[in-house]
């Protein structure tokens, strides 16, 4: 990888951390920031994982823990409430290199889409509805919420996005370093434990 590409990397990595930008977004940022050509080559989403990751050790290592314990206890209390839709944690909260300005990323894999929406309303929480790029490439509706975290004093998103229950089986598929991109309310309990 080339300079420029490492140095896109770094500022990527600082815009995400220190400003909650999603890896696309920081990308393009980075290279505004850095002046240079909107055609320059991003790096990967991997290299901006592993830059986030040595940003926080470097700068966060005092807060970003006790904020990744909050944000997975959120994520753990809405599993819990919606388990009858089979719940599983991704993201950067799953990933272990979230902070206080990440929000929580829950697949719900469902008999009936609406039945999600319905359990919603019936426990009287307001909701955006959006459409986004789901596991294949399809679109997905995706139900988002602030959810107040106590020991962040803060409200935090939670974005539900809504699957068949046949997307299921390819969900759990490891990336391309082995590891579960998400992890039901079992393997969250687990990390917790651990």
């Amino acid at each position: 990888m080339n300079d420029a590409a490492l140095e896109i990397a770094a500022t990527a990595a600082r815009l995400v951390v220190e400003e909650g930008l999603a890896f696309g977004p920081a990308k393009h940022r980075a290279l505004k920031e850095l002046g240079l050509p909107a055609r320059s080559a991003l790096p990967s989403n991997e290299v901006i994982e592993a830059e986030v990751r040595d940003y926080i050790a470097l700068f966060c290592a005092d807060t970003q823990p006790g904020e990744l314990l909050a944000l997975r206890e959120l994520a753990l209390v809405w599993m819990a409430r919606l388990s009858e839709f089979r719940p599983h944690l991704g993201g950067a909260v799953w990933q272990g290199w979230a902070t206080r300005l990440c929000d929580v990323d829950l697949a719900l894999f469902c008999d009936d889409p609406k039945s999600a929406e319905l359990a919603l309303i019936n426990q009287n929480q307001r909701y955006e509805t959006q459409t986004v790029r789901g596991l294949h490439g399809d679109d997905v509706e995706v139900l988002s919420l602030h959810s107040f975290c106590q020991p962040l004093k803060e409200d935090v998103g939670v974005h539900l996005r809504i699957y068949d229950l046949d997307d299921l089986r390819g969900a759990l598929l490891p990336d391309a370093q082995g590891r579960s991109p998400r992890g039901d309310l079992r393997a969250l309990r687990r990390l917790l434990a651990a």
